[in-house]
């Protein structure tokens, strides 16, 4: 415990680059995952087509690489002001896990009854209406559980970012290796404040689902 004492400031500010690189993350993926979630199944056949290469192809590329693009290509095909490498993380981050939202979110849908979705239609309801006003609210029961295990993947993989000068807790070992302190005990503390978060999201989780379980 005394690496935690002993370091508090280097402890806090990898906490945080974790805590940054999820949360942005997770806004750019649920944001974009859901556009393209409803391209994949939108009555467009471009929009679907669309949808499908971008889910393909990026979701079928290792993290490490989109996050290399993000780290060298990206600065030399826009101007990118240094030092901006936890923002191009966020992005790289973002923009991965979008395809396992959107995969989450068509799955969610294709739960939903044909019937039901016809039926509004037939109603005079665009496609947008009988998303947000039948297919959505539905599709939102059973995408909780799968869509919170996303965001748990999203958590660890904000690891991978320390291969790129970006503090987090995934390269604090490094440090303390350098400092001379048991690489061992380093891991153990990091696993154990991994555990913590995932507990805070898996109760995030069952209030979600609580709550929609009230609301049926």
């Amino acid at each position: 415990m005394n690496q935690i004492f002993d370091y508090p400031d280097l402890w806090a500010q990898a906490l945080w680059g974790t805590v940054v690189l999820f949360l942005g993350g997770g806004l750019i993926a649920l944001v974009l995952g859901f556009i393209v979630g409803a391209m994949r199944v939108s009555p467009i056949p471009i929009a679907r087509a669309v949808g499908a290469v971008y889910v393909n192809w990026i979701r079928n590329t290792p993290l490490t690489l989109v996050l290399f693009f993000f780290a060298f290509c990206v600065p030399l095909l826009i101007d990118v002001p240094r030092g901006s490498f936890l923002t191009l993380a966020v992005c790289g981050l973002g923009i991965y896990t979008a395809t396992y939202v959107a995969e989450t979110i068509r799955s969610g849908i294709n739960t939903v009854p044909v019937g039901q979705a016809e039926a509004a239609r037939a109603l005079g309801l665009g496609f947008g209406q009988v998303m947000s006003l039948v297919v959505l609210p539905q599709a939102t029961r059973s995408v909780i559980p799968p869509m919170m295990s996303v965001f748990i993947a999203l958590l660890k993989n904000t690891t991978v970012a320390s291969g790129f000068s970006v503090v987090n807790l995934g390269n604090i070992r490094a440090v303390m290796s350098e400092n001379g302190e048991n690489q061992l005990m380093t891991i153990i503390l990091v696993m154990a404040v991994f555990v913590l978060l995932v507990l805070v999201l898996s109760a995030l989780q069952r209030a979600a689902e609580k709550k929609w379980k009230v609301a049926r």
